[in-house]
């Protein structure tokens, strides 16, 4: 249904407000998230053409009605992405944005290569905390193995899951020497 099709109580201001509110802000840790809330609302709005396809070609004095029709639709649907993504980033991290970026879709592809580098380094961080960790002797053991799950879970968030196996032999060599009777002697 295209945004000029629905019900008019649909296109409240109120409405539209709460929709584009229902984008969560984006920061380093929550793209995949806001990608996918953005793309419902936009979608739900009918507003995700300029991020589906490609801009037709530009108007000129030959052009049908139906390709002016269709090149202003089109960049209803760009301006209006542009606006609402906007809205859901940073102030701050709008100025590092590439000012020759002018289509939502080549907007959004652009962000999606700056997380996925940030996601990239999140993991390597999380990785190398995971395998460095050594219990000593202070605290709860417990705590210090759940610390160590959450640790794979974040990973896991990220699409690198750990191993149940894996993990557990992170437990068993992060342990003092105490702790040998867990250690299994092949």
């Amino acid at each position: 249904m295209a945004l000029d099709d629905m019900p008019e109580e649909d296109l409240t201001p109120a409405n539209i407000h709460s929709n584009i509110n229902s984008i969560p802000m984006l920061n380093g840790s929550n793209f995949k998230s806001w990608q996918e809330n953005l793309l419902i609302v936009i979608g739900f709005m009918d507003l995700d053409l300029a991020i589906r396809i490609d801009s037709p070609p530009a108007i000129t004095d030959k052009s049908t009605s139906d390709e002016k029709r269709e090149f202003e639709r089109w960049e209803r649907s760009n301006r209006m992405c542009m606006m609402i993504m906007k809205k859901a980033i940073p102030k701050t991290f709008r100025g590092t944005m590439s000012s020759d970026i002018t289509t939502a879709k080549a907007f959004l592809q652009d962000l999606e290569k700056r997380f996925s580098k940030i996601e990239k380094s999140e993991i390597g961080t999380l990785l190398a905390s995971l395998v460095s960790m050594r219990y000593k002797g202070k605290g709860n053991i417990r705590e210090y193995i759940m610390e160590m799950s959450h640790l794979a879970s974040k990973l896991k968030a990220l699409k690198l899951d750990l191993s149940k196996d894996l993990l557990v032999h992170l437990v068993l060599i992060s342990l003092p020497p105490q702790f040998n009777q867990f250690k299994r002697k092949g």
